[in-house]
Parts: structure tokens; C-alpha cells; sequence
């Protein structure tokens, strides 16, 4: 079976992303890239019931290769992501905090620091139909020098090195909608300035342990571990 371990990441991610309410029924869609190769969730299978065999492989320009079921709908917006960052793992979801700042809002300002650990303010992609090249375009342009974007009244998706690391971006993301939202609740909430936030770049990077590759700018910081000091 090609990309067997990628497809059971998949499964397995799936499950987690129901398990914590990043997605429900058979919403959202998750994929990993290996080469010129793709394994992607199907569509129309709610994701915590994937089987690996269950997840198609798709050449990078979207041609089936591996798998009985067809790929999932977004398919397009995921292979355009890697085209246009290199990305090695792809995480849609329409989790319920992302959808309401991607229902209200052109962007999630920065009023937490861990905001650059998505290179920055999240944009938020111009609403087109879900599936097709345009919102491939849109989510494209909305994640250049970022790992995060929202995508207008539909939800998000974040990039990564690899699925666990993307995965965690998602979390990242619903994380500081969340934050948002409810501060919105309370008052006007503060908005971190360019100066703040490089300052924060600059801490991270002098920061001893703190993952990063040779030469990365800021907003190419990764996605810290779990036992990472931030």
C-alpha cells in the first residue's frame, strides 16, 4: 500500500480532530505530502471512521494513483498549498471559534504573542465555493509567509513539516480565536504592536531548545512541542 504511514496519520489525526471538536460529521479534511505524492482524506467519510486503506493517494496534480474512494472536494485547495509553500502536511477544519472570526472578521489581530507562531496576523481568504481553484487561489494568497489562514464564512487551514506539526497549528489557530472571541465578550481587547511582536520573535530565537530550522525568518517560527519553552 503506498504512503502507509502517511495514511494511517491520517486516521489517526482524524480521530483527534473529532475527539476535540475541530470538526463534525464529515467535515474538514486533512492530507500529507511524500514526493509527487498525496494522501488525502476521502470524501463523504466522517474522519473518525477512516481506515489507511480508506484515504486515497493522488499525484500532485490531483490524479488518482492509490484507493478505491474519492478524494475529498478541497482536494484542489490542498495541492495549490503545496504547489505555492512546500508544505509537507495540510489541516482544513471547520471548528467553531475560527468560523465565527472567519464569519466577522478580514483577520485575527495579534492580541497574544503565541500569534507568531503562525507568522503573524491570521488573514482571512475571500469567500469563494468550497472546491474550487478560486478558493485554492484565495487560501493561497492568504497563507503566503504564514502558517495559518482563515478561510471567509467556511473555516481554516494550516500548514506544517509534517501532520502532527500542522495539527497542532490548527489547534493553535482555534486556540487564539477563541481567546478573541471571548475577550470580545469582555471589552475591546489590546492589540500587540509590530514592535511588541518582533520583540517576541527575537526572544523565541534566543531562547535555548526552541525549535527552529537553519535560517528561518519569523514568520517561518515552527510550531513549538508540547514541552517547549514559549
Amino acid at each position: 500500500m503506498l504512503l502507509a504511514e502517511q495514511r494511517q496519520l491520517l486516521c489517526e489525526h482524524g480521530r483527534r480532530a473529532v475527539e476535540t471538536g475541530l470538526v463534525i460529521g464529515t467535515s474538514g479534511n486533512l492530507s500529507v505530502r511524500l514526493g509527487d505524492l498525496v494522501a488525502v482524506t476521502p470524501g463523504g467519510v466522517a474522519l473518525d471512521r477512516l481506515e489507511p486503506e480508506a484515504c486515497p493517494v493522488v499525484d500532485v496534480e490531483g490524479h488518482l494513483v492509490e484507493g478505491e474512494l474519492q478524494p475529498s472536494s478541497e482536494t484542489p485547495m490542498h495541492l495549490a498549498v503545496y504547489a505555492a509553500t512546500g508544505a509537507g502536511a495540510v489541516v482544513h477544519t471547520h471548528s467553531v471559534f475560527g468560523a465565527v472570526v472567519a464569519t466577522t472578521m478580514t483577520e485575527l489581530p495579534p492580541i497574544h504573542y503565541n500569534t507568531m507562531l503562525l507568522g503573524g496576523t491570521v488573514r482571512v481568504a475571500e469567500y469563494a465555493t468550497y472546491g474550487t481553484s478560486e478558493l485554492a487561489a484565495n487560501v493561497e494568497a492568504a497563507l503566503r509567509d504564514r502558517r495559518a489562514a482563515l478561510l471567509a464564512n467556511h473555516g481554516g487551514v494550516t500548514i506544517g513539516d509534517d501532520l502532527p506539526q500542522a495539527f497542532e497549528a490548527t489547534r493553535l489557530l482555534e486556540w487564539l480565536c477563541e481567546v478573541y472571541v471571548r475577550a470580545r465578550a469582555v471589552g475591546e481587547p489590546r492589540v500587540l504592536t509590530e514592535e511588541q511582536l518582533s520583540a517576541v520573535v527575537l526572544r523565541a530565537l534566543q531562547t535555548p531548545g526552541f525549535p527552529r530550522r537553519e535560517n528561518d525568518r519569523p514568520a517561518e517560527l515552527p510550531v513549538p512541542f508540547p514541552d517547549t519553552p514559549t
